[in-house]
């Protein structure tokens, strides 16, 4: 086992969206690191206890579910204060969670706008500001789960991609406004990677994708959580407000 593998050991690291996917793929990148895990999720009982049981036998020395809507600001709150209560510390968080409503915008409805900015976006910003908190004494690290979306652009999803281009300036801004305080904040951008929520796709948009992908495949959840186990890391120790693209050649 390299070093690299267990860097992770006395740290602990909140990860939303943490019951699948690519959430999930972080949860045991991280685990293998020898974190203690806070994982966030919403609703699925069912998916959050497996990956809880699958961090455990990772190598996690703990790992905890924390049940809340990310798109509710005091139950961000509410479950940061949660996981210090917990854990006493807080040394990383990954703000994963995210939705997508599709629709052109001529028919798109301003509850499902709000839906969008408030779990992709505001998140993120409710969750680091509690996370910076507890970060202030010992640095930390926040990592921001963005979308070739979000620069890009995307027919059919201007909304979902409002929301990721905005945490790429909110990764921007808090990197300079914690950076002071030992706390570094950056991006991962993926592409076309499988998940659930791609998996709903039609079969057209998915082969276009690929088509235009310089490596002529999708990527998968272990090479996005890779990338954000490396931000997080102290190899990265020198990088803050970076987007780092995970999406094998579809946005250079």
């Amino acid at each position: 086992m390299s070093a690299a593998e267990r860097e992770f050991e006395g740290k602990v690291a909140l990860i939303t969206g943490a019951s699948r996917g690519i959430g999930r793929a972080v949860a045991l990148r991280l685990a293998r690191g020898g974190a203690k895990l806070a994982l966030g999720y919403a609703a699925n009982d069912a998916a959050a206890n497996e990956a809880k049981a699958l961090c455990e036998q990772a190598g996690a020395p703990r790992a905890e579910l924390f049940k809340f809507d990310v798109a509710d600001a005091a139950a961000c709150a509410q479950a940061a204060d949660d996981v210090l209560a917990a854990f006493g510390g807080l040394d990383v968080l990954v703000n994963n969670a995210g939705i997508s409503i599709d629709g052109l915008i001529l028919r798109y409805k301003p509850a499902d706008l709000e839906k969008t900015l408030q779990t992709n976006l505001a998140s993120a910003f409710h969750l680091s500001k509690a996370a910076a908190r507890a970060m202030l004494r010992k640095g930390g690290a926040i990592v921001n789960v963005t979308s070739v979306v979000g620069e890009m652009g995307n027919a059919g999803q201007s909304a979902y991609a409002m929301a990721k281009a905005g945490l790429i300036g909110l990764t921007k801004s808090l990197a300079r406004e914690l950076g002071s305080r030992a706390i570094r904040v950056n991006a991962v951008s993926p592409g076309f990677v499988e998940t659930d929520m791609t998996l709903e796709l039609p079969e057209a948009a998915k082969s276009a994708m690929v088509a235009n992908t310089a490596l002529a495949r999708v990527g998968t959840a272990d090479e996005i959580a890779e990338a954000v186990a490396f931000l997080a890391s102290g190899r990265a120790s020198y990088i803050t407000g970076e987007v780092l693209r995970v999406n094998g050649g579809l946005y250079m």
